[in-house]
């Protein structure tokens, strides 16, 4: 009888220094990091975890490439509200490429913000990401607009453009970058929805869709790159 019960408490041993040692690893990669939820700080200390297992199985890690095709919809005529109430007009952007993501501050891909934001600084002249805020996958993003930005800002440093919150996916209330995006009666090809917070749509210098990306392909992949030096 002795024998499974020290089994259990050296088990038990273990497992505790287990989880001290990951809570001082959360925390250690959290130095940093200003008023975000133990949850936040969790799913940021394991985004190099999820992104080695995403790449592993192969999940959440569709591409989608298309010969250029003109639009029967114009993306130029398409604008956003930003995320302090402004207009956005597309019609201004024509010349770059553009990188929308729908975005969340509690996902496993949110340390993603810090990647598109280091892509947007290797492309100044050449891209423009813009991120959508989306509650509409598992209730990842419930904080207000201003919310969301603070978090941006001082946990990633995000300087790209923000959107107010947004319905991305097929739906009432969806926003109209989304329904062009995600019809292909008007964007010419695509009809492949966002599969999850942090899908990535290029479109091209002439308003041209051209690639869809999945999650799990990071932002400084080769293939993003790759794309947006086509």
């Amino acid at each position: 009888m002795g024998h499974p019960m020290r089994k259990l408490k050296r088990f038990l041993l273990v497992l505790l220094i287990l989880i001290a040692a990951f809570a001082v690893y959360v925390e250690i990669v959290n130095r940093n990091s200003k008023n975000m939820t133990y949850r936040q700080k969790v799913l940021k200390a394991v985004y190099p975890a999820l992104m080695w297992i995403t790449k592993l199985t192969g999940k959440n890690s569709k591409q989608m490439a298309h010969e250029k095709v003109k639009p029967p919809v114009s993306f130029y005529e398409l604008s956003a509200q930003a995320n302090n109430g402004d207009t956005v007009s597309f019609e201004k952007f024509r010349g770059k490429k553009i990188l929308v993501v729908n975005t969340a501050s509690n996902c496993g891909y949110t340390n993603q913000y810090a990647d598109l934001q280091q892509l947007a600084e290797a492309y100044p002249e050449k891209l423009l990401v813009i991120g959508f805020p989306a509650n509409d996958f598992k209730e990842q993003e419930k904080g207000s607009d201003d919310e969301i930005a603070s978090f941006c800002k001082i946990n990633y440093g995000v300087s790209f453009p923000l959107m107010k919150k947004s319905v991305v996916i097929a739906q009432s209330g969806q926003h109209p970058v989304y329904q062009w995006l995600t019809d292909s009666t008007k964007n010419g090809w695509n009809s492949k929805p966002p599969s999850w917070n942090f899908s990535k749509y290029l479109v091209n210098e002439e308003g041209i869709l051209t690639h869809y990306f999945d999650p799990a392909v990071s932002p400084m992949s080769k293939d993003i790159k790759d794309a947006i030096q086509q």
